[in-house]
């Protein structure tokens, strides 16, 4: 049975995305991308919302001057099989699937069918997972800047957590582990 992860990338102040026009978070260097990519690759399946997925489609492409980690991560991104939660997408890309209807059984199935991770992005999404009791662990990747406001990571109402980890990463970004309680 697979275990799903809500993880992102966060600020101290608890945000994903900085305000319209002002700061955001800081782009992951070599050695904190290496960590990301050795994620992505442990990944069986990664599960989007529209947003976050048109987003990510940028790794789909290749471009001639990304440095070694990031061909690495989009070499990952690529091999592992993607669900995308859209009722406004009519289309998907490469190792895509669109789920149009009955998320909750789909994501289900793919639990039960599946050993390992599978990662849910986009704090909408993992919202409504979450009311459904369908998250297992939330990763918060905390960031040392404040942003002031922007895009929350617990973008509903806030589950209740228990610890089970901490790691420190490369800049200086902590990863807090937290189980649905």
């Amino acid at each position: 049975m697979g275990t799903i992860i809500f993880g992102m990338l966060t600020s101290l102040d608890g945000y994903i995305t900085g305000p319209e026009g002002g700061p955001e978070l800081p782009v992951p260097e070599a050695p904190l991308h290496r960590y990301f990519n050795r994620l992505m690759q442990d990944t069986r399946i990664s599960v989007c919302g529209r947003k976050l997925y048109q987003a990510m489609r940028y790794w789909d492409t290749d471009q001639a001057d990304w440095p070694d980690e990031a061909r690495e991560f989009a070499t990952a991104w690529q091999a592992t099989p993607k669900f995308v939660c859209s009722t406004m997408l009519r289309e998907v890309g490469p190792n895509a699937s669109l789920i149009d209807e009955d998320v909750v059984g789909t994501l289900r199935r793919l639990k039960a069918e599946t050993d390992g991770m599978i990662d849910v992005g986009g704090a909408e999404l993992a919202a409504s997972l979450d009311g459904l009791g369908l998250i297992d662990e939330y990763h918060l990747y905390v960031n040392p800047v404040v942003l002031g406001g922007g895009r929350p990571f617990f973008a509903g109402k806030t589950p209740k957590l228990r610890f089970i980890g901490q790691q420190v990463l490369p800049q200086d970004v902590v990863l807090l582990r937290y189980a649905a309680a």
